[in-house]
């Protein structure tokens, strides 16, 4: 695989979790901070931007690790194992959101629940976000170690 697309495509996964992590840090604290009226005012607001953004953010880099995995298949290269494990992670990611996120996010813009249903719901998705993280790590992790053999292997054909 070429090494510029490869490593771009590592590059956008890595950008994907850098943006999900920002996401844990500014936007989950945040959003526990507001009252029940000016949460669900900002989440009418803000949340379809929001969820579209990673809605095509996470599918796109869910199919990173599934198409080099592909690759590795065909080439039928070591790396293959670690590309698996990479896109077994981001299929985890996938599930968490149909598990979980779909249907709390639903709650959020349905905003029918009381002040102490919201922290207990806000308390339980910042949980699963940080789940949702650890597997978007460990897929990245997964992916440049499948990264690292590839490029080992195309520099001992080409030498």
């Amino acid at each position: 695989m070429n090494r510029i697309l490869l490593l771009s495509l590592i590059s956008f996964f890595g950008i994907f979790v850098g943006s999900q992590i920002t996401e844990g840090f500014l936007l989950a604290p945040y959003w526990k901070t507001l009252p029940k009226a000016e949460f669900y005012e900002y989440y009418a607001k803000f949340g379809p931007a929001i969820n579209n953004y990673y809605r095509m953010l996470t599918i796109s880099a869910v199919l990173i690790p599934i198409s080099i995995s592909i690759y590795c298949f065909f080439k039928k290269t070591s790396a293959l194992k670690y590309s698996l494990v990479s896109t077994f992670f981001s299929l985890l990611i996938l599930s968490l959101f149909f598990i979980y996120f779909k249907d709390a996010n639903q709650q959020f813009y349905q905003a029918n629940l009381n002040s102490s249903q919201l922290k207990l719901e806000l308390e339980t998705w910042e949980c699963y976000h940080w789940l949702r993280v650890l597997f978007e790590s460990i897929s990245l992790i997964f992916l440049i170690l499948t990264t690292h053999i590839l490029n080992q292997k195309e520099s001992t054909i080409n030498s």
